[in-house]
């Protein structure tokens, strides 16, 4: 029994991965900014009042923990997610926008299915994150505000531990983690984010992104008694954006990312983490030419997770990030998870 409870909290450790991405990622408000210098000055004010709206979540500092958890083959895990993102955005004073700051909700869905690959546990994730911004500001001194409601871009994760935790189930997989003092565990996955989210090309600002992007990603965690450590690093890769705003095309670099996590289980299904990441690099272009706006963030979280009864468990979470530029944002976001196994 203790097992299963463990297993429902897993899942709502997954689920909290779309409340991190709630956060909005700093290099997004810098693109803007970097290439309203390309236009002409009556879009320089439309690309201004952009700012104010601007939700390229999905990017955000991705910092999860127990990502590569042990999971029974042939389990399904289902549930949602409730997160709440406040944030303050520091501009180019070019742009004369000042107190520019935003609130974000996300609700998010997502399915996982554990199933055994080469003999090997592996694991599928759907999920699909519906949102409501508010962004406001001053702009030349006079307020501007406005509203996004709609749903953001579909992703699909494949992730399969290649090294440790074996393709178990029922008693079987219960006996293992019971006598499982000792384990190292290495990972691989890949994520496919999909157009899939609300978007206009005579609008600057989207809930979705308009093109596909792929995120490879390697984790190695390590348990020691009621320990463990775990460490994942990933890149995003993109393709180009061809209808940015009014035909232009925009492209980006890839953005690298890595964070780090200690955990401590007081028992199945109960535990807590204390979590650091960085994401550097993802610099834009439009039109070929490119804009300088390298990135460059830091986030940390606070995660716990409370198994219910064997088959639902919750997860409460903190993420803070920080820019380490100049222009960037900062944001704070609190989430809660509910999953349930059957």
């Amino acid at each position: 029994m203790n097992s299963l409870k463990a297993n429902a909290v897993e899942a709502s450790d997954q689920l909290s991965v779309i409340s991190d991405r709630s956060a909005v990622r700093a290099g997004d408000w810098r693109l803007i900014t970097d290439h309203c210098s390309l236009i002409t000055p009556s879009l320089r004010v439309a690309f201004a009042l952009a700012l104010l709206l601007l939700p390229r979540f999905s990017h955000a500092q991705d910092i999860e923990p127990r990502r590569w958890s042990h999971l029974p083959t042939g389990a399904n895990f289902g549930g949602a997610t409730y997160a709440f993102t406040t944030g303050e955005i520091a501009l180019d004073p070019e742009l004369k926008i000042q107190n520019a700051e935003f609130d974000l909700q996300t609700i998010g869905l997502k399915y996982i299915r554990s199933f055994e690959l080469l003999g090997k546990s592996a694991r599928v994730d759907l999920t699909q994150p519906y949102q409501i911004g508010h962004w406001r500001g001053l702009l030349n001194g006079a307020p501007a505000e406005v509203e996004r409601v709609g749903f953001a871009d579909t992703s699909l994760r494949f992730a399969v531990n290649l090294i440790g935790a074996p393709p178990l189930a029922g008693k079987e997989f219960a006996a293992y983690r019971a006598k499982a003092d000792h384990e190292t565990i290495v990972g691989m996955g890949i994520v496919l984010q999909l157009p899939t989210g609300q978007y206009y090309d005579d609008k600057l600002i989207n809930l979705g992104n308009n093109r596909f992007a792929i995120r490879p990603q390697l984790g190695v965690v390590h348990n020691w008694g009621k320990w463990t450590a775990e460490l994942t690093g990933q890149v995003w890769f993109y393709t180009e954006n061809d209808s940015f705003y009014h035909g232009t095309r925009l492209e980006q670099d890839p953005l690298g990312m890595a964070d780090a996590h200690l955990i401590y289980t007081f028992r199945p299904g109960l535990w807590l983490a204390g979590s650091i990441g960085y994401g550097g690099g993802g610099e834009t272009a439009v039109n070929g030419r490119s804009s300088g706006n390298s990135q460059e963030n830091i986030g940390w979280g606070l995660s716990l997770g409370l198994p219910i009864n064997r088959a639902v468990g919750i997860k409460l979470g903190y993420l803070g990030t920080r820019t380490q530029v100049k222009t960037g944002l900062d944001s704070d976001t609190v989430t809660c998870a509910v999953s349930v196994m059957w």
